[in-house]
């Protein structure tokens, strides 16, 4: 649609008077009152950007394909379904009308009880506009809904026996209706209309349809429902060409026929779709649980989010694998992840991801760039628990990234990797939003059926859902129509062509059900649901009630995420379990934590042992490679036995403390510093044992000295050799002093979190909608003011008022004396053009300084800048 037509369908030429019918979308606008127009600005946000200065651009903007497809992606089923309605019948449409097509001969009290708010809801989103006798859906949403060869209706019904007719001789025209036994005319336009008439006529339509064959009636049966076009072949067969010769089948090509939209409507019962959706499908429960065990269940899961986002960093303190070229991780570091995780590289994506929507791991920016945890990762572990649980849950419900889709591919065919470019998806959070949402709407402890829960989810937004589906296959000319020579295929109402969905119906292909699919598995991860249920931490989150089940639609003013977010970790904290500072050491070198242990202790165990098996219970297991470990960071063997000694409940095992002595009394017996690498030693014999060790072959050892050895080795692959040989040696600075390896971690530069691709303008609050309402409606005055007319014409292209300089300054200084006003055209430093209606009260030194109306406040205007100058007639300000 061109500007032009823009311009018809929302220019005002004039006022309406007060109670008369709007005849334009701005008239109908301008007609609201300030919530209604609040209201359309807060369902629209787009249209805010910029601020329109008058009602009449902003009905223009309305109308704009953009605005209105973005409109109607946001409308739910019903809501969609009357305005498919309306895009198929007259212009402008009585409300009867309209009903008629969703409830059809038979009528519907629950669809008679939706449409009226279904109705309004169109109209408070300016996608429908006038009374109740005449009303009219946007001109742009009737091209993008009504049916077309090139785009089918979602209802499946075709175009009409006029737009069919168009392009067909007057003497087809002729035949066709005589034919159908209806009286020749002298014009096709009575013809057409003539035929019309007979397809709306019930009485005189069911006579025609009683000559029908059993075989005319199947073919359309077939195409009754949609798509409404089938395939002929060149000599048809006799019912194909019985219903042809009558109309009810017309030509669209050669091959092609479409069944009219009157005829198609006859044989529904007056119905524009198969299965009008008035009522949103209901939430179902499957199982219910007590309140306590919901949470008990999901603070467990919050605690193993923790625990796992803890092992993974710390696995990677040293250091993660390199950044792709392309950015991302590659496909075998996501799987060592997994390994390591011992999760599925889906999972482990889903970790990955969490921990760099969180701002805890990104890239370090290095030549050689590589992941690593970032500087808040450390503040982050000195938080409490529940805090570092709330850290975590907060950046998930608002980011964009999407872990789900790790592994697939994108537009080009490219497999979308982990931590890399194009996994924002920007309509993740609402649907993560939407998803916990529903489930608060059961009561405390209920746990939703997951397949009704994607139904109200598809039924809230079928259009966005449509179009993220893969396209479906073409229908013309799939199947064989029989004996009657057509070729067709039924559809149900809603997936002609769109592939929008029928409530129930599974739809793994398209992306809002499966974002739904991966919130709600990924919410149960993350302990804000447990076993399906809905967590009293999940509540405080969104700010929703906690006490009683409560329909999400009003909660009484939102909260900074933020403020939600210490909410949730203040009811998640006396779930989880309390942090303990001692271990029980055990005869067979292990350790059982039984809890989760305090920060400083957990950081020691972790170096002096390794972690063998996880759960409520953490078993640690020495080994000698792990007591080196900890010597090598530095510390001697009395300290390990004080450390061992003061957090043990049960006495030191004796086999840990000969562990401990023996691997201290052999460290650092060995030195290895670099020459290429040296082994040096006071004991001679053992570095005799090296040499004559078959093992250290590969290391190229000779003796240079009785207590020195030269490797053709760097020094780190000659210590990691001769301990897998079982020494234990110490590596040694150029001064022959032994080098302590701490255990510091690797960290990146100070990171920000990634920021969320936002989806379309932010939603405006109370006092931008305020300051907007109150801009457009002091343009809209400027803009429909009545001026008087001058003897001459004033008014210049683009609408603006073109006066000389001298009657300008004799209009705005009388205005001045007599506090009238005045219509100005003024153009800004930027050379903007504005009109605006202003009440002079001051003009001197080259400026007239006066209250703006259009502005609503007092302003200063350079004379040289405004254009021209006209009186307004009496009391229009």
């Amino acid at each position: 649609m061109g500007i032009g037509e823009l311009d018809r369908e929302a220019h005002v030429p004039e006022v309406t008077g007060a109670g008369a019918a709007p005849r334009t979308l701005a008239e109908a606008l301008r007609a609201r009152g300030d919530e209604g127009l609040s209201a359309l600005l807060r369902a629209r946000p787009d249209l805010l950007s910029p601020v329109p200065n008058d009602l009449t651009q902003l009905a223009t903007r309305a109308g704009t394909r953009g605005s209105v497809v973005r409109a109607l992606e946001r409308l739910d089923r019903f809501a969609l379904q009357t305005a498919e309605a309306l895009a198929v019948a007259p212009d402008p449409a009585p409300y009867p009308v309209l009903l008629a097509l969703l409830t059809g001969d038979e009528g519907d009290p629950e669809i008679e009880a939706a449409l009226p708010g279904a109705v309004a809801l169109l109209r408070e989103q300016a996608l429908v506009w006038g009374e109740d006798d005449r009303l009219r859906l946007v001109r742009t949403a009737r091209e993008l809904l009504a049916p077309s060869a090139q785009h089918p209706s979602p209802t499946g019904l075709g175009p009409t026996v006029a737009e069919a007719t168009a392009g067909m001789s007057p003497g087809r025209v002729q035949e066709i209706i005589a034919t159908a036994g209806l009286t020749p005319t002298h014009d096709p336009v009575s013809a057409v209309a003539a035929l019309t008439e007979l397809f709306t006529d019930r009485a005189r339509m069911g006579a025609l349809l009683d000559e029908a064959s059993p075989e005319a009636l199947s073919v359309l049966d077939r195409l009754v429902w949609g798509p409404p076009y089938g395939e002929v072949t060149a000599n048809p067969a006799p019912p194909v060409q019985w219903l042809r010769d009558r109309g009810l089948l017309l030509p669209v090509s050669a091959r092609t026929m479409v069944l009219p939209r009157e005829v198609a409507l006859h044989l529904r019962g007056g119905r524009a779709h198969r299965a009008p959706e008035p009522v949103a499908p209901v939430v179902e429960t499957a199982r219910e649980y007590r309140p306590q065990v919901v949470d008990s269940t999901a603070a467990g899961q919050a605690y193993a989010t923790l625990a796992t986002v803890e092992e993974l960093l710390k696995s990677w303190h040293q250091g993660g694998p390199q950044v792709l070229r392309a950015g991302g991780m590659a496909v075998r570091d996501l799987k060592r992840t997994a390994a390591a995780l011992d999760v599925t590289e889906q999972l482990a994506a889903f970790w990955l991801e969490l921990c760099f929507a969180a701002g805890l791991l990104a890239s370090d920016g290095e030549a050689d760039e590589r992941y690593a945890p970032t500087p808040a990762y450390d503040d982050w572990l000195d938080l409490p628990a529940a805090e570092r649980w709330a850290r975590l849950v907060a950046p998930w419900l608002m980011a964009t990234r999407v872990a789900g889709l790790v592994g697939g591919a994108d537009a080009k065919g490219r497999t979308l990797a982990a931590l890399g470019p194009d996994l924002d998806r920007a309509a993740a959070p609402e649907v993560r939003h939407r998803v916990l949402e529903l489930l608060a709407t059961l009561p405390p402890g209920a746990a939703a059926d997951p397949e009704t829960l994607f139904a109200r989810m598809r039924w809230e937004r079928p259009l966005r859902t449509a179009a993220q589906a893969s396209p479906p296959k073409p229908t013309v000319g799939a199947g064989a129509a029989g004996a009657a020579g057509a070729r067709g295929a039924s559809a149900s109402d809603d997936s002609p062509a769109t592939g929008t969905p029928t409530a129930g119906s599974a739809l793994p292909t398209d992306l809002r059900s499966r974002l739904a699919r991966w919130s709600l598995a990924e919410a149960e991860l993350l302990g804000l649901t447990g076993r399906g249920a809905l967590a009293a931490p999940a509540r405080a989150l969104l700010n929703l009630p906690l006490a009683e089940a409560a329909a999400p639609a009003d909660h009484g003013g939102r909260v900074e995420l933020s403020v939600a977010a210490g909410r949730a970790a203040t009811l998640l904290a006396p779930l989880l379990p309390e942090a303990v500072d001692h271990v029980l050491l055990q005869a067979d070198l292990t350790a059982v934590a039984p809890g989760p242990l305090r920060r400083p202790l957990a950081d020691a165990l972790a170096v002096l042992a390794d972690v063998e098996s996880k759960g409520g219970a953490t078993v640690y297991r020495f080994t000698p490679g792990s007591v080196r470990r900890a010597l090598d960071s530095g510390r001697s063997a009395s300290d390990l036995h004080d450390f061992l000694t003061a957090h043990s409940r049960t006495p030191v095992p004796q086999p840990l403390a000969y562990l401990i002595d023996d691997v201290a009394r052999k460290h650092g017996h060995l030195r290895i510093g670099a020459a290429s690498a040296y082994v040096r030693c006071d004991d001679d014999t053992v570095l005799g044992e090296i040499l004559a060790d078959r093992r250290s072959a590969a290391l190229g050892l000779r003796r240079l000295a009785p207590t020195v050895l030269a490797a053709q080795t760097d020094p780190a692959s000659l210590l990691d050799g001769l301990r897998s040989m079982g020494y234990a040696p110490a590596a040694e600075s150029a001064e022959g002093d032994v080098l302590i390896t701490r255990a510091d971690a690797y960290r990146t530069p100070a990171r920000t979190a990634p920021v969320p691709v936002p989806d379309g303008p932010p939603a405006p609050d109370a006092t931008l909608l305020g300051a907007a309402v109150k801009a457009i409606r002091a343009g809209d005055r400027a803009a429909t003011a009545v001026r008087k007319e001058p003897a001459a014409p004033v008014t210049a292209a683009g609408g603006l008022p073109r006066t000389s300089a001298a009657e300008t300054l004799a209009t705005v200084q009388a205005a001045a004396m007599t506090g009238s006003a005045v219509w100005i055209g003024y153009v800004n430093a930027e050379g903007a053009a504005s009109q605006r209606v202003i009440a002079p009260v001051r003009v001197e030194g080259g400026f007239v300084t006066g209250y703006d109306h259009t502005a609503d406040e007092v302003r200063t205007y350079p004379l040289h800048r405004i254009t021209g100058v006209a009186e307004l007639a009496d009391d229009q300000v």
